[in-house]
C-alpha cells in the first residue's frame, strides 16, 4: 500500500492531479472499468441542483433505513472529517476501508491522473458495491453531466432547486446551469425536480429524453398543517406528517421531492410508516442548526445567493424582532455582494474570522464590500474562528442570535474548535 494513513491519502490526492477540478467523464470511467465492480449493482438514486442536495440526500437515506434497506450515501464536501462523505447506514466507514479503496484504485489508474473528488467517489462506488448495499444515494459535486458521480446510471434522478453559483464552471444564467444539472438524467427513467420554476432547459432535456419529470407545484406539493404537513404526489397524498428534523420552510420543499423520487423508485418501495420515522431521524449539521443557549448560536453553510436569502428567512422567522449578529467568511469566487445584500438589513454587526483556506477571501477584503454595501460595523482582526464567535456572543443581549454563515469551512473550522462559548 503506498500510504499508511487515511490522512496521508488524501494529502496525496490533493497534488496529485494538476486541477483541483477537471470536469469530464473519460478518465474515471476508464478507471472504474479497470477496478471492476464488486457485488451486485444497487439501485442508485442521483441528487443533483444547487441547494437543497445535503438535506434530500439525509431524508431519502433516512426513510430508505428506516424501512429495512441496507444504504450507502456519498455526499461532498464534508464538515469534520473526511469519512462523512462515505456513508453507511448512516455511518461513515472507517479509515481502513477507504485506505483499502484507494489503495485498488491507485493500482487500478496505472498513469491515469485522478483529482481529489475523483478518487473520492471511485472509492464510495467501490465500496458501496463491496458492501452490497441495497440502494446507494449519491450527491453530485458540481454541475452534473460531466461529474464524476455521472459514470452512474441512476434509477432515479432528483433535482434539488436551482440557482446561479459555479458560474465559472456552470454558465452564468439558470438555464445553462440547469441543463449542466440535467445532464444526469438517463433516457426513459423518472426524474424529480424540486424547483416550482424550473429553467426551461431541464424540462426540454427532459422530454428530448423522454424522461418522466415529476415538477413540484405541477405534479407533487406540500402544506404545512397546524399538526404537521401535507404531501400531495404523483401517485398519492400524506397527510399529517411530522415537519421535517431540518429546520426551516424550505424543508417542506426538500422532503417533498424526495417523497416524490421515492415515489418513483418501484424496485424499493417505502412504507407511510417509513416515511413517518425517516422524517423524524433525518439529521444534518451546518443546515440552519441551532445550538441552544442565552445567545442561541446559528450554524448555516449557505453561500450563495438563493441559500443566503432562504438563511434570512429562516432568521426573521425563528428570532421575530431580534438584533441578528453574523460571523461571516466566503470563498473568493463567489457572488460577495450579491449574499451581503440578503443580510445587511438583518444584521447589525459583523466578525470576520481569517480562515486557513486558500480559497477564502481574506476578511480585509470582507470588510470592504461590506462597507460599499453600507454597512458600518464590521470587526476583522480574528485568526480563528472561535474567537469571533466569543467575541460575536459577548456583545450580544440574552436571547439575540449569532449566526456563522458563508462558507463549509467556516462552520467546519468552529465544529472543530467548539470552545465553550461565554455566558
Amino acid at each position: 500500500m503506498r500510504f499508511g494513513t487515511l490522512g496521508e491519502w488524501l494529502a496525496w490526492q490533493e497534488a496529485l492531479h494538476p486541477k483541483s477540478i477537471d470536469l469530464g467523464l473519460d478518465r474515471v470511467r476508464a478507471v472504474r472499468r479497470r477496478l471492476g465492480v464488486r457485488g451486485p449493482a444497487p439501485v442508485t438514486i442521483t441528487v443533483a441542483g444547487t441547494n437543497g442536495k445535503g438535506s434530500s440526500v439525509a431524508y431519502l437515506a433516512a426513510i430508505l433505513r428506516a424501512q429495512g434497506y441496507r444504504v450507502g450515501s456519498y455526499t461532498s464536501p464534508h464538515l469534520l472529517r473526511y469519512n462523512e462523505r462515505i456513508c453507511i447506514d448512516g455511518q461513515p466507514v472507517g479509515d481502513a476501508v477507504i485506505c483499502q479503496s484507494f489503495d485498488a484504485i491507485d493500482h487500478a489508474r496505472g498513469d491515469i491522473t485522478l483529482s481529489f473528488f475523483e478518487f473520492g467517489t471511485l472509492a464510495a462506488l467501490d465500496i458501496f458495491g463491496a458492501e452490497r448495499v441495497d440502494v446507494q444515494v449519491l450527491e453530485v459535486g458540481l454541475g452534473g453531466r460531466l461529474d464524476a458521480v455521472n459514470i452512474v446510471d441512476a434509477d432515479v434522478v432528483l433535482l434539488t432547486s436551482i440557482g446561479l453559483d459555479h458560474q465559472d464552471w456552470l454558465g452564468s444564467s439558470r438555464d445553462a446551469i440547469g441543463l449542466e444539472k440535467a445532464g444526469v438524467m438517463r433516457r426513459g427513467r423518472p426524474a424529480v425536480i424540486a424547483d416550482a420554476e424550473p429553467p426551461a432547459s431541464v424540462l426540454h432535456h427532459a422530454r428530448g429524453l423522454a424522461v418522466d419529470l415529476k415538477v413540484l407545484g405541477r405534479d407533487f406539493s406540500s402544506v404545512e398543517t397546524a399538526c404537521g404537513w401535507t404531501w400531495r404526489g404523483s401517485a398519492g397524498a400524506l397527510e399529517d406528517l411530522p415537519l421535517p428534523a431540518l429546520g426551516g420552510a424550505h424543508q417542506l420543499r426538500n422532503a417533498s421531492g424526495a417523497l416524490e423520487a421515492l415515489e418513483l423508485l418501484r424496485r424499493r418501495p417505502v412504507s407511510e410508516a417509513a416515511i413517518r420515522r425517516g422524517l423524524a431521524d433525518a439529521a444534518l449539521d451546518g443546515r440552519f442548526q441551532v445550538i441552544p443557549g442565552d445567545v442561541p448560536l446559528v450554524l448555516d453553510v449557505a453561500h450563495n445567493v438563493q441559500a443566503v436569502a432562504i438563511l434570512a428567512q429562516q432568521l426573521r422567522q425563528r428570532f421575530p424582532g431580534r438584533r441578528v449578529a453574523a460571523v461571516f467568511a466566503l470563498m473568493r469566487d463567489k457572488d460577495l455582494l450579491g449574499v451581503v445584500a440578503q443580510m445587511k438589513d438583518l444584521v447589525s454587526a459583523w466578525y470576520l474570522p481569517r480562515l486557513p483556506v486558500a480559497r477564502a477571501a481574506a476578511p480585509e477584503t470582507l470588510r470592504d464590500a461590506l462597507r460599499s454595501s453600507g454597512v458600518d460595523r464590521v470587526e476583522w482582526e480574528f485568526d480563528q474562528v472561535s474567537d469571533a464567535v466569543a467575541a460575536a456572543c459577548g456583545a450580544a443581549a440574552t436571547g439575540d442570535p449569532v449566526v456563522v454563515f458563508g462558507s463549509f469551512f467556516l462552520v467546519a473550522e468552529y465544529l472543530a474548535q467548539r470552545p465553550v462559548l461565554p455566558r
